[in-house]
Order: structure tokens, then sequence, then C-alpha cells
């Protein structure tokens, strides 16, 4: 984990220091194409590059919360698909509390009071689909956030010195609208924004 920590340091004071700017310098304008492969190669150094700090605890806190789902549920699952397995390849059910499907059993429960091997057999099969269907939308949603990081750095980059000025108007006309077809005039407003 300090390895981990330390790469991305390293690579974020790099990526800090290449951007510095010189004040007697042309104003700095990303580079679109450049965020795009930073943020592909590391997930929010597109962000850095783009001096947008703010989306980092964004980035790195939704990596970490697809991380800790993908490990738990796999984690859930691994235990479901071994106590299923065991379970279904037991003549007769073991009362030893090491065994892979006693252990998912809740405190207090034993296979009886689940309703039986067949009933409990069931509920391990539900559990083991459920938990690797969580564990698949886990990891398609790493890879949704992957795209969007990706795609917020190209984004931002393209839109670094886009421009809202205070000078906005808009004109509002009444117009006569000619309708061909029924050979008649239609009141209407036209409303033009100009930015």
């Amino acid at each position: 984990m300090k390895k981990q920590i330390t790469i991305v340091l390293l690579f974020c004071s790099v990526a800090l220091s290449a951007q510095q700017r010189d004040t007697t310098s042309t104003f700095w304008k990303p580079d679109p194409y450049r965020a795009v492969w930073m943020a592909a190669i590391l997930p929010g150094s597109g962000q850095i590059y783009n001096h947008s700090y703010w989306k980092l605890p964004i980035v790195y806190g939704g990596f970490m919360g697809c991380a800790y789902a993908i490990t738990m549920t796999q984690g859930k699952y691994s235990d479901y698909k071994e106590a299923y397995r065991d379970i279904t390849t037991d003549v007769v059910l073991s009362k030893d509390p090491n065994k892979s499907y006693n252990r998912i059993l809740p405190k207090g429960y034993d296979i009886d009071r689940m309703g039986g091997k067949s009933n409990y057999t069931r509920t391990l099969e539900n559990g083991q689909n459920t938990y690797r269907r969580y564990r698949d939308i886990s990891i398609v949603a790493t890879v949704l956030l992957y795209g969007l990081t990706i795609i917020d750095a190209y984004v931002d980059a393209q839109l670094f010195d886009f421009d809202i000025s205070p000078n906005l108007s808009m004109n509002v006309e009444p117009d006569l609208y000619y309708d061909n077809l029924r050979n008649t005039r239609t009141p209407e407003v036209h409303l033009a924004i100009r930015f």
C-alpha cells in the first residue's frame, strides 16, 4: 500500500512540476489529448494535469469504493461457492462448525432449522449467484468510472478557457408565421439569446 501511495505522489509531483508555467509566457492551456493519455495511464492524473485538484477525492473515493465492493462480493461469492460445492458433494452432512456450509449459517441456526438440506442447498446456490452478479456489477462500475475519468479529463481540457460572459442578453420580438399549406398567418414570439 505504501508503495502505491509513493508512486502516486511521485507521479503527481512530476506532473505538477512539468506544468509550472512561467508568468512572463502566454496563458497556459491544457492539451486535451495529453489529458486523455494521462488519465488513461493513471486515473486522476488527467484531472491533475487540468488543474482540477478538487476532483481527485471524488475520483479516488470512487475507485476505493469500487475496489471494496469487488473485494467484498468476491469473498462472499467464494464462500457461497465453496459451501454449495461441499453440501452437494457430501452424502452425510457434517456437524463440524469448520465445514464451509456450516460457517455460513446464521448464529444459532443449523441446517434443519434452515429448512433441510434441499432448501439450504437452494439458499446457497441463490447466494452464490447473487454475489457473483454483484461482483460483476462492481467490475462494470469500475470500468465505467475509469472511462468517466478519461472523458472528464478530455472535456475539462477542451473547455479550460471557455468563458461565459456576464453580458448575456435576450431579445423578444413579435412576428407573424405564414403557413403555406393553410394559407394563414399566425402570431408568434421569437426569443434570441446572445452570448
